[in-house]
């Protein structure tokens, strides 16, 4: 009992340490998602959205923000829910359903930024 109650805090932690790497990780991509953006042209057409988006070094810093805000968002939701002192099988339920989110989020936004990325100008 002794070995999963250690198991469980040790997961704890390194979830409070990946919420605090992927908060700081979203402050720098945010802020350079503001500066190649929106401070550089002002308000950007589509078109130049898309020529953007096809530049390698801004498609992939598209593809980090969608997985650090998704990762750090559903860590956070799970650290709320997890303070309500569920069961066990309801954690593993809560897990499993957030996982499922998460993946299913982090693929509709890549495909959806190589689509972007491959839209004619």
């Amino acid at each position: 009992m002794q070995q999963s109650e250690q198991k469980q805090q040790a997961r704890q932690s390194s979830g409070w340490i990946w919420q605090a790497v992927t908060g700081v990780l979203l402050i720098v991509i945010v802020i350079l998602h503001m500066i190649f953006h929106h401070f550089q042209e002002g308000l950007l057409s589509v078109s130049q959205v898309v020529a953007h988006v096809a530049d390698p070094a801004i498609f992939v810093l598209e593809i980090l923000f969608v997985l650090a805000v998704t990762y750090h968002a559903l860590l956070g939701i799970k650290a709320v829910i997890f303070d309500l002192q569920l069961s066990d099988s309801a954690r593993r339920k809560v897990s499993m359903g957030l996982t499922v989110l998460g993946v299913v989020t982090v693929v509709y936004g890549v495909i959806l930024a190589f689509l972007i990325r491959s839209a004619p100008v």
